[in-house]
């Protein structure tokens, strides 16, 4: 009887840490990011290095922050993102850009690897 409550517990607690770090819309509330080259990201071009990613709420509103401790000034940009659901959930972390008319890369998703939902921008 012993051996079955504990067994029980192992799986409730096994449980708990597997959703722990996702929110109610399937997709984690702190991520990090390494930016290889400049990239814009809403109306801000991001200088290339490690970020922390922050999702937020405001309201109903899906906000992304990106926060850059390190360099001379610290940056943090907050812009807002629509979640795409996925069907399973993401095997790697990618991002997707387009290239703009000065052959800047603008951010346009970011799927975090074990998240179920892709942010869109």
């Amino acid at each position: 009887m012993k051996i079955m409550f504990v067994v029980a517990v192992c799986v409730v607690g096994l449980s708990v840490l597997a959703s722990a770090g996702q929110n109610q819309f399937g997709v984690a509330d702190t991520r990090q990011i390494r930016f290889d080259n400049p990239i814009w990201v809403g109306d801000t071009l991001l200088p290339s290095g490690d970020y922390k990613v922050l999702h937020t709420m405001q309201g109903d509103t899906h906000i992304m922050v990106f926060e850059q401790k390190s360099g001379n000034k610290p940056v943090e940009v907050r812009v807002k993102c629509t979640l795409s659901p996925l069907q399973a959930k993401a095997a790697r972390t990618e991002t997707a850009y387009i290239l703009n008319d000065k052959n800047e890369r603008v951010l346009q998703a970011l799927t975090f690897r074990g998240d179920n939902a892709t942010h869109q921008f």
